[in-house]
């Protein structure tokens, strides 16, 4: 039997801190129409530009606009979202994968670092999350792969 190495444990310290919920235009069209709302919209409602990229804004406690007790738009979340925590640096690197751990109660160290990242591996191939384009998409799921 397989360990499972990851599964979510509805904490929210995924959603909490400026930074990284970059939005691809794939990502922007799907939360806009879960949303109701036209892209321009969610725009300017809701995404600042930083490094030319387009980030959704966090609220004055430090999580995300729409994290209200757990993920307020879960369907049409970014891809980014999605792919938590089977980002490029816990799949490349044995140490980030160690340190996630402290802040993601979801993620199984007795899985080990190399099942982690099959699985990983599995589920974002499945997902269609790997990305190929450093100037549009999430550092986080660029993939020479």
């Amino acid at each position: 039997m397989t360990i499972k190495a990851f599964e979510c444990q509805m904490c929210g310290h995924c959603c909490h801190g400026e930074g990284g919920i970059v939005m691809t235009g794939k990502d922007q069209v799907r939360l806009a129409e879960y949303l109701e709302i036209s892209v321009e919209n969610l725009i300017e409602k809701y995404a600042r530009e930083r490094g030319n990229k387009l980030h959704l804004v966090s609220k004055e406690d430090g999580y995300c606009v729409f994290f209200k007790e757990g993920c307020g738009v879960h369907p049409g979340r970014p891809d980014v979202c999605r792919a938590w925590p089977y980002f490029r640096g816990n799949l490349v690197d044995e140490i980030s994968w160690q340190m996630v751990q402290d802040y993601c109660p979801g993620v199984n160290p007795k899985a080990g670092h190399a099942e982690f990242v099959k699985q990983g591996r599995e589920y974002l191939h499945k997902e269609d999350l790997l990305r190929y384009d450093p100037k549009t998409s999430p550092n986080a799921l660029i993939s020479e792969e």
